[in-house]
């Protein structure tokens, strides 16, 4: 117990050490949001014994000058009187408060008998203008983005306003802007199938692959469209072009497994050497299991039959007619029942082989079900490919 007790003392000072070296590190560094961090957890208990001492001195230390560097970084961007750096001024002083904030909930911190002192400032007015200042720009910078017929340039607007909506709700007409933003940026596809392979695919499947409510698809910029609406302009097509559909005939194939087990089949009395009936030591007659040897022959049926379709999934540009990209499409489904018969020994079979043997013969599927079977498969396939078709939020051009 004493060496357990003393492994303990010892870990648990090396944690501490290692802690403390971690937030003069971050301190040394200038990573001090990082050392503020770090000693405010380590102070959320017992923050007046000796051994967090240190932490509250590098806590004061690093909020010091963190704060200095912040104030510093406002005062030289104000001399640039660039309104693009307004939303970077207003984030400083948001986060000078915020780093306040952090700190009240554990004073106030004594050392050595002694309080230590944080210099606080109030922020609110500096951040109310500058909240102010940047709503207004980022306003107007988005009202001269919404001017412009490019999409990119719609979604540039919407993410520009959604700024000032978080940082100023309902400012202006923002929130209307905003829908029309989106309602605007939004790119549409319109998808349709071309059946290339001279076979008829059933009309539920084709229905199926374009039902895209089951796909759940459809991105903030992206919608997808297999009926087209009337007066809206699509931006992109995606044909799934159908080129051949494999169908292998009916198989049944067929093997013969030899099975043979040893059972026990009754008893039988043990005998000596003598040949008379051994006794136990009661003078009761032994009896023992009787082995025997039993064997039969399984014959393992398998029906088999597969299909594939293969195509590709082309997409367009419909604003520039070219081709942005075509994907291959390969998918399959199989057809696979086992049922087996036996000739011999039931008792020799395996519970597998006799699960087999409850099985029958059953109806190949018909080449149209196969289809639509394959169809499932190809579903799967397509909503892969629509899903890696991305919209960049700052460009016109889609991603994979």
């Amino acid at each position: 117990m004493k060496q357990i007790l003393l492994l303990s003392i010892i870990l648990s000072l090396a944690m501490s050490c290692s802690s403390k070296k971690q937030v003069e590190r971050a301190i040394n560094t200038g990573n001090y949001n990082q050392a503020i961090t770090e000693a405010l957890r380590k102070l959320e208990t017992n923050k007046n014994s000796k051994r967090k001492q240190d932490y509250a001195m590098m806590l004061q230390e690093a909020f010091h000058k963190a704060q200095e560097r912040d104030l510093n970084t406002i005062k030289h961007l104000k001399k640039d009187n660039n309104p693009e750096l307004y939303t970077e001024i207003y984030e400083l002083y948001n986060y000078l408060n915020k780093r306040q904030e952090a700190i009240k909930p554990i004073l106030p911190l004594v050392v050595e008998d002694k309080t230590i002192t944080f210099k606080f400032q109030d922020y609110s007015n500096a951040i109310s203008e500058w909240k102010n200042k940047t709503a207004d720009y980022l306003y107007e910078k988005g009202l001269a983005l919404l001017e412009s017929n490019y999409k990119a340039d719609i979604r540039e607007a919407h993410n520009v306003l959604s700024y000032v909506e978080r940082i100023h709700p309902n400012y202006e007409d923002t929130r209307e802007l905003l829908l029309e933003a989106h309602e605007r940026g939004i790119e549409h596809v319109i998808v349709n199938i071309k059946n290339n392979t001279n076979q008829v695919i059933p009309r539920q499947l084709e229905q199926d692959l374009l039902n895209f409510d089951t796909y759940g698809l459809n991105q903030f910029w992206l919608a997808y469209h297999s009926n087209r609406i009337s007066g809206l302009q699509y931006d992109f097509a995606m044909e799934l072009q159908l080129q051949l559909i494999n169908i292998s005939p009916e198989q049944i194939k067929e093997r013969q497994i030899p099975r043979e087990q040893e059972i026990v089949d009754g008893w039988q009395y043990q005998l000596d050497q003598n040949g008379n009936v051994m006794k136990d030591s009661l003078g009761n007659d032994i009896k023992v299991d009787k082995i025997i040897k039993v064997k039969a022959d399984l014959f393992e049926f398998q029906q088999f039959k597969s299909s594939q379709i293969l195509g590709n999934a082309v997409f367009s540009d419909l604003k520039t007619q070219q081709t942005i990209s075509t994907l291959p499409v390969d998918s399959g489904f199989i057809f696979e029942h086992f049922y087996a018969t036996y000739r011999g020994d039931k008792r020799a079979l395996t519970k597998d082989d006799l699960k087999l043997t409850r099985n029958q013969a059953i109806p190949f599927p018909s080449n149209e079900q196969m289809v639509f079977d394959t169809g499932e498969d190809l579903k799967l396939r397509l909503k892969d490919i629509l899903a890696s078709f991305k919209i960049d939020n700052q460009t016109a051009a889609p991603r994979y």
